[in-house]
């Protein structure tokens, strides 16, 4: 059996089920997080996307929770977004979202929630995972009547889709849409949610079985979605990922709205409201610099934070913005969430396109991309890469080469085993030149 050096990752706890991430290590994280974040009493809430081994591990997270003394309540399947509001709404002591997002249906995580329905902090996340590596025998064991209860509680999903009709002011009355569940923690919820707005709704990948999760659908590949969007006729279509966390757009011509875009055509109705903060959007390092340009000239300011929606959200609660995500998909919405939500986000921009009686297409010309070329180097281990001197002088070559008119991100993945190699700037057949050059270094020297 595999075993993780470090728990915590960018997002979580996340690998392989049952080889990396097994009921024995679910249910040890268990009584050390319930240990940690329960010290003030409460209930701790737990919920899964439809994956095999979330019911497994779902059990042996309860098992461990409620070895401490603390009640657990299950909340069945329910988009992480979801578990994080119903953390907070239901006063529970904290929560734990078992998915892996968007990965592969072989893959499940567990990433924790705080009282106040954000995620952990790294300190926090430290110090959870002292406890799991010290002898948690160490930890309460209560008998008797002081054993923590697990009581099952699928209603609460509904109250989560209520709130979410509650965060939009019109009907979408007259559109049209296609919804991409990828078999996911949403399937259940979405079309129905979108439909209860009002608007005519077609889902696609809509049915879980536990395997078919993330499979050639979904945020990740909404090949499928644009195809059925033309098909149909629609006025735009929605992606999901599996745990419904973040949002894919494409317009009635099949053509994809990302992340920047959705953002960037969010930061610009909220401003001409007044309700953008500090004329402010909080962006990562991934976004494209298409979308800075664009930001300026609508005079909106960017803040850059790090890859994760975590680290968005830091840096919106360090300066009091309200609006932020990554190119990915992972929109927040502070005056509604506190964590990146799929539905939240399709609600939002729908609303925008009623409100101004514009096509998403018309909406989607806010900004024009800088030609970005992305390479995933799959790598043996991340460790030592910014160390190496064959890669950083590969890079130093590499902006060198772009004369300042692009830029050169290289970063691991804090999810999986990749090296990401980003290059934007005026020429993408240059770009593909440099990145794959780069790529190649990576891959001898960590492949």
């Amino acid at each position: 059996m595999k075993s993780l050096a470090r728990l915590f990752g960018t997002d979580g706890i996340r690998g392989q089920a049952n080889a990396v991430l097994t009921p024995e290590l679910a249910f040890k994280i268990g009584r050390a997080a319930a240990s940690r974040l329960g010290e003030k009493g409460g209930a701790f809430l737990i919920g899964r996307d439809p994956r095999l081994s979330g019911a497994m591990l779902e059990g042996a997270l309860a098992s461990g929770i409620a070895s401490v003394g603390m009640d657990v309540f299950l909340t069945g399947i329910v988009t992480t977004p979801g578990l994080a509001w119903l953390t907070k709404e239901t006063g529970a002591a904290a929560g734990a979202m078992i998915s892996a997002s968007h990965n592969p249906m072989e893959d499940n995580g567990i990433k924790f929630f705080n009282s106040q329905g954000f995620k952990l902090e790294d300190a926090e996340e430290l110090a959870i995972e002292e406890l799991y590596f010290q002898d948690t025998d160490d930890l309460p064991r209560p008998t008797g009547e002081n054993v923590g209860r697990i009581i099952r509680r699928e209603e609460l999903v509904q109250a989560y889709c209520d709130y979410l009709l509650s965060t939009v002011d019109v009907s979408l009355t007259g559109l049209k849409i296609v919804v991409d569940c990828a078999n996911g923690s949403a399937a259940g919820i979405a079309p129905k949610v979108f439909a209860a707005a009002g608007a005519q709704v077609e889902a696609i990948h809509s049915v879980p079985d536990g395997i078919n999760i993330n499979r050639g659908c979904g945020s990740t590949h909404p090949e499928a979605l644009a195809a059925a969007v033309k098909a149909k006729g629609a006025d735009a279509g929605l992606a999901l990922d599996g745990d419904a966390d973040r949002l894919i757009a494409v317009d009635a011509r099949g053509e994809i709205v990302d992340g920047d875009k959705i953002m960037l055509i969010c930061a610009r109705s909220l401003k001409q409201q007044g309700r953008l903060a500090k004329d402010t959007l909080v962006i990562t390092v991934m976004s494209n610099l298409g979308l800075r340009l664009a930001a300026k000239d609508l005079g909106i300011k960017t803040i850059a934070a790090k890859v994760g929606d975590r680290y968005v959200l830091e840096e919106m609660l360090r300066g009091g913005y309200i609006l932020g995500g990554e190119q990915s998909g992972h929109i927040i919405f502070r005056q509604f969430a506190t964590t990146g939500d799929g539905l939240l986000s399709a609600l939002q921009l729908l609303q925008i396109m009623v409100q101004e009686g514009k096509s998403l297409e018309e909406l989607a010309e806010v900004m024009e991309y800088l030609p970005q070329v992305l390479i995933n180097v799959p790598v043996a281990s991340k460790e030592g890469w910014q160390e190496n001197e064959f890669i950083a002088a590969k890079i130093a070559w590499a902006e060198a080469e772009l004369q300042g008119q692009g830029r050169v991100l290289v970063r691991p993945s804090g999810t999986e085993p990749l090296i990401r190699v980003m290059l934007e700037g005026p020429r993408e057949s240059q770009l593909q030149e440099l990145a794959q050059a780069i790529a190649d270094v990576i891959k001898a020297q960590l492949g």
